[in-house]
């Protein structure tokens, strides 16, 4: 998403009841696709898994078709960062880190969670680049409860990142969401603690750090989606929605 200021929507507790619905599917499907994974399957049978699967709880793929992508997950392999387009000629690789990023829509409400994942054994610099992603969201839920600014969540996960010296990207950003996919306000994974707006209990966030083990600079691909690092480096991505308590933070999508 392109970065702008909002107001960040509240949910009433029903909205809430059935956000974690569409939440708890989402986590469900991250589970059973994580179970699939090996090395010589393509990026394409594990959409269709994940289509199926899906569809056969009575929910929808949110990323089906949204704004003309053409599959139910974005998966990308290496310095392919986000909105990798399935394929069946795109064979996943003993070291590779491949990221998995979709939604659930169910009953009107949406969930959305990326993880990346290694391919085999892995190798320790991916290793310590995945963990990293993972560990920044995971600082940055620490600063979660109402009355927090959104720069000191966005310039924790910043500062998580570089400590470790990896780059963080700055052209794509976390999202409310709720009725929509993308709803108010966007969230860098970088920027100035104490800035933007305040976030309120009863916001629902999807909070995704993506960090790449060399420069933060990316570019698309001509295939209008794809977004790969500049320099060619491995990337990693992760992701949950996130749910502002009166006291502090709930995990909708963990796993």
């Amino acid at each position: 998403m392109a970065r702008r200021k909002h107001r960040i929507p509240v949910k009433s507790k029903s909205d809430i009841l059935k956000m974690k619905r569409a939440c708890a599917l989402t986590a469900e499907t991250l589970l059973f696709i994580a179970d699939k994974l090996r090395p010589g399957i393509s990026t394409a049978e594990i959409d269709n898994l994940i289509t199926d699967f899906i569809f056969k709880k009575n929910a929808a793929p949110a990323f089906l078709n949204y704004r003309g992508f053409p599959a139910s997950a974005c998966i990308s392999i290496n310095e392919e960062v986000i909105h990798g387009i399935p394929a069946d000629d795109k064979l996943l690789n003993h070291g590779d880190i491949v990221s998995i990023d979709f939604g659930v829509k169910l009953d009107g409400f949406y969930g959305d969670a990326a993880r990346s994942f290694i391919i085999g054994a892995p190798p320790d610099d991916k290793k310590s680049l995945v963990d990293t992603a993972e560990n920044a969201f995971f600082s940055a839920c620490e600063l979660l409860k109402p009355g927090v600014a959104l720069g000191d969540i966005s310039n924790r996960i910043q500062s998580v990142c570089e400590a470790e010296g990896y780059g963080v990207v700055r052209d794509y950003v976390g999202h409310g969401i709720g009725v929509k996919l993308h709803e108010p306000p966007q969230i860098p994974n970088f920027g100035t603690a104490g800035s933007g707006p305040i976030i309120p209990a009863g916001a629902t966030l999807a909070i995704e750090p993506m960090v790449t083990l060399g420069h933060h600079k990316v570019h698309t691909l001509d295939d209008g989606w794809t977004v790969v690092t500049a320099d060619g480096l491995p990337s990693s991505h992760y992701e949950n929605t996130v749910l502002i308590t009166d006291n502090g933070y709930e995990i909708l999508t963990k796993i």
